[in-house]
């Protein structure tokens, strides 16, 4: 509209002074009328740097030629939802959707248009039209980045249960009572950062171990979009320092894991109660005057899978079992969801936030004050400040959401067959 707007203006019969002067009005008026598109700022580097690739031109042109045949049938529609961004059956799969990202590829051939008209205009004599195109020419280019951002936006892939609250669940790994006090102190740093965060933080049971660590402990994490913050901290987390149980000042290497479940509705998982075996006993450890007095703790084992949970943190049998339940049906769920997610991941180079117990993600190096997360190559140099559980681990964990959000675009424009 503006290179044509341009164009009466250079062919009107009107003193220069007046037509300079409408120029400058039409350079004005974008400013008003322009409408920004991106999608989500917090996320803009990530999405350039997609939409900035080689494969991006050759999957934008595919997504235009489906947006072309759209309207054949429903069922393609529906089919385009499924090949776009819908990776495991429950993504991308409202049709709704595909209309939105149809309506920005509309817009970006609308810009696309206008911008290949005002390169037109550079060759123009006139030399206020010529400025007023180059000026234009940058405007448009930075419109046409945000829509193609946008569209990368929709691709990203996500997970229905991305809006639950998980259960938070911290097991000592290999070190003894080292292990222990580690495992204590990232259950801590959990509890903080969910605190930052303004999440609750319920805990489910906590077992303590003899020096002040911790065994096994779990809690209920809730908020927004709580599980998709959490679900890349699951994994083996490694300390390097000198154990207070240490004498000769030596570095011990001790782990723990952390495991993040997202909680199933009853839909998404049926127990069969023939296939639990309940036990109850006596609570152990410090709680009271009812350790040691009452069968309180109770414990359930899934028999066909071998999946154990089990709860002592009430006084009531009941309450108990009840929390116990939940946290198995959280474990089997997440066996679930870990089935499905490695159809998926198993032709990708690198796979984040894959929750494999066996996969080292993180190691606390207090020698060095050091943090490093293997998975992306980050490292901050503030043991303390992250143990703390606010900037530090907030700023981890959101780059860790942009690497994956980076690598599931990348292999999905990378795949030629749309």
């Amino acid at each position: 509209m503006l290179a044509s707007l341009a164009r009466c203006v250079q062919n009107a019969g009107i003193t220069r002074s007046l037509r300079h002067d409408l120029c400058d009005a039409l350079y004005r008026l974008p400013g008003v009328l322009c409408r920004r598109t991106a999608a989500d700022t917090r996320r803009l580097s990530a999405l350039e740097e997609v939409t900035r690739s080689a494969a991006w031109p050759g999957y934008l042109k595919r997504l235009k030629e489906l947006e072309a045949a759209e309207e054949v049938s429903e069922d393609l529609q529906v089919t385009a939802s499924s090949q776009v961004g819908d990776t495991s059956g429950s993504r991308r799969s409202n049709t709704w959707e595909m209309k939105r990202v149809f309506s920005v590829i509309q817009e970006l051939r609308e810009k696309e248009s206008e911008l290949e008209q005002l390169h037109q205009l550079l060759g123009d004599e006139n030399e206020d039209l010529k400025a007023l195109a180059k000026t234009e020419i940058t405007s448009c280019l930075k419109e046409i980045n945000e829509l193609n951002c946008q569209i990368a936006w929709f691709l990203i892939p996500r997970e229905e249960v991305d809006a639950c609250n998980p259960i938070l669940e911290v097991t000592a790994g290999v070190g003894g009572q080292e292990a222990m006090l580690f495992t204590s102190d990232i259950f801590d740093m959990y509890q903080r950062y969910a605190a930052h965060k303004n999440w609750s933080f319920d805990i489910l049971e906590y077992f303590h171990s003899d020096l002040g660590g911790v065994r096994r402990a779990s809690a209920i994490v809730g908020g927004h979009n709580v599980y998709k913050h959490l679900k890349y901290e699951g994994g083996v987390h490694r300390v390097q320092r000198v154990p207070k149980t240490e004498k000769q000042g030596r570095i011990h290497t001790s782990t723990m894991t952390v495991a993040v479940l997202p909680q199933p509705n009853e839909i998404n998982l049926i127990i069969n109660p023939k296939d639990l075996r309940i036990e109850t006993k006596r609570a152990s450890g410090a709680g009271g005057q009812h350790v040691n007095t009452t069968d309180s703790a109770v414990r359930i084992v899934h028999i066909p899978t071998g999946v154990v949970s089990e709860c002592q943190q009430e006084r009531s049998q009941t309450r108990n079992k009840e929390t116990a339940m939940k946290v198995l049906r959280a474990k089997l769920y997440n066996i679930k969801l870990e089935e499905e997610t490695n159809k998926y991941q198993m032709a990708r180079k690198i796979q984040v936030g894959t929750k494999g117990r066996s996969e080292k993600i993180r190691t606390y190096n207090f020698p060095q004050d050091r943090v490093t997360d293997h998975r992306i190559g980050k490292s901050v140099h503030s043991m303390e400040g992250f143990l703390l559980g606010d900037e530090l681990l907030d700023e981890m964990i959101q780059d860790l959401s942009d690497f994956a959000i980076y690598e599931s675009l990348m292999e999905i424009i990378s795949n030629e067959h749309l």
